[in-house]
């Protein structure tokens, strides 16, 4: 006998049907599994140590004061007196004037007499700035000019430095009308200063200058000017 199977019963017709069912669930799972994303777990916040600042105490450093021992006492003056009996006569008495100056009184001073030596020290050491005669150089200020330009040996270290400008010197021309007391009245630089008074220093005698027909000590300035070329 034949068995007959029934069409509802036949799963070959749904073989295709199952298949594309299960690779879409396949599919669908495999999605799943790629998208899945584990988030970490949050840490628990660490412990913190929490410090305490400690304010340190100062102790103040005290010290024993130290007592001074008292000062000595001043000493006592000692007071003399001298007993002298009342029959003794005293010789040595003060006596006591009437001071008291009226018109027809005569105070006599001395007069005070300048020694005619006196006068002529203090002529020979007074120096004048302006007289009646000015002093004079030999040949005159071109002479000086040209003798201090003959004279002058501008020092190296200057030329080396570029340092240049005018040095005044004032100086004193006497009576005999030799040149002393040079000094610097504005300088510019040492070693210019110092080659400027060589130089004066070095001058010839010159004519004196007079005051009242008498020569007499003048101070006089020359101007040195130091320019390189």
């Amino acid at each position: 006998m034949e068995l007959k199977k029934s069409p509802k019963a036949n799963l070959e017709n749904k073989r295709n049907t199952f298949l594309l069912l299960g690779l879409v669930v396949a599919l669908g799972v495999t999605l799943v599994a790629f998208e899945w994303t584990s988030k970490p777990s949050k840490a628990g916040a660490l412990e913190q140590v929490q410090t305490q600042e400690v304010e340190e105490e100062i102790i103040p450093i005290t010290r024993e004061m130290q007592v001074k021992p008292p000062p000595p006492p001043p000493p006592k003056a000692v007071e003399v007196l001298t007993i002298v009996q009342n029959d003794v006569e005293i010789d040595d008495e003060l006596e006591i004037e009437d001071s008291e100056a009226d018109d027809n009184t005569v105070i006599d001073v001395a007069p005070v007499i300048e020694t005619a030596q006196e006068e002529e020290a203090e002529e020979e050491t007074k120096v004048f700035f302006i007289v009646e005669d000015m002093p004079v150089f030999p040949g005159g200020d071109l002479a000086l000019r040209k003798y201090i330009a003959k004279s002058i040996k501008y020092p190296v270290i200057a030329q080396e430095n570029g340092i240049q400008g005018k040095v005044y010197v004032t100086f004193v021309v006497g009576k005999d009308g030799r040149v002393t007391n040079a000094r610097i009245a504005r300088g510019v630089d040492t070693s210019l200063d110092k080659e400027a008074l060589r130089v004066v220093n070095a001058l010839p005698k010159w004519k004196p200058g007079k005051q009242r027909g008498k020569p007499v000590n003048v101070s006089y300035t020359v101007p040195i000017n130091f320019v390189l070329q």
